[in-house]
């Protein structure tokens, strides 16, 4: 950021001798000069300048956006860190859970929790996907295996209609991208067959002579 500052106060100055050239020129040539002659020189001279101040124009204007953009990016990762705080002391201190709003689906307190686990998960991948880390083919491998799991899908179960009608009414395309991509996945997934459960995910080694068995 700091060499894009740099360039547009470059931009600026060079801008300025550009339309000060003309008038350095004035003061500093001859009293007998053919006036005319420069003048012809002076015109094309000047659509030359026009050019070159437009140029510089443009580079102000580029670094003035990149620095919206920076200072858009920082506030929207505050904006998330706070929410992710408020997040993980919810889950530490199950208590403040009822703070928030109520679940839509049927789930114990310990299942409720693992849910906005999940949350957190979604939200993690949709700063990459803002920001590009991951694209459009990654993110619909990356739901079509999450929804694999019962927690996953009792999270899209509780907040896709959020996802949705606020990607669609905030005006957030990459949002209103990652909502439909997760939707897809997760209907697919469903049509596909029941989920895996919390309590498979795991084995533990079976003794001699028995399979392993479920934690």
């Amino acid at each position: 950021m700091e060499r894009l500052v740099w360039t547009a106060l470059a931009g600026v100055l060079i801008l300025g001798l550009i339309l000060a050239t003309p008038f350095i020129l004035m003061a500093l040539g001859p009293q007998d000069a053919d006036w005319a002659k420069l003048s012809q020189i002076s015109q094309a001279y000047g659509a030359l300048s026009v050019i070159l101040s437009a140029g510089a124009l443009v580079g102000v204007a580029a670094s003035l956006a990149y620095q919206a953009r920076q200072t858009r990016i920082a506030t929207e990762e505050t904006t998330w860190t706070a929410h992710r705080e408020l997040l993980l002391l919810s889950l530490a201190e199950t208590e403040f859970l009822a703070c928030w709003e109520p679940p839509s689906i049927a789930v114990s307190l310990e299942e409720w929790r693992r849910v906005v686990y999940a949350n957190l998960i979604i939200q993690d991948w949709e700063k990459s996907f803002r920001f590009g880390l991951i694209n459009d083919d990654q993110l619909a491998r990356t739901f079509e295996m999450h929804f694999r799991g019962q927690i996953a899908r009792d999270h899209w179960r509780n907040s896709r209609t959020f996802y949705l009608s606020h990607a669609v009414s905030g005006g957030d395309r990459r949002l209103r991208r990652l909502a439909e991509l997760a939707d897809r996945a997760y209907e697919a997934a469903t049509a596909a067959g029941p989920p895996v459960p919390s309590a498979d995910y795991f084995v533990r080694p079976g003794e001699p002579g028995q399979s392993a068995s479920a934690v």
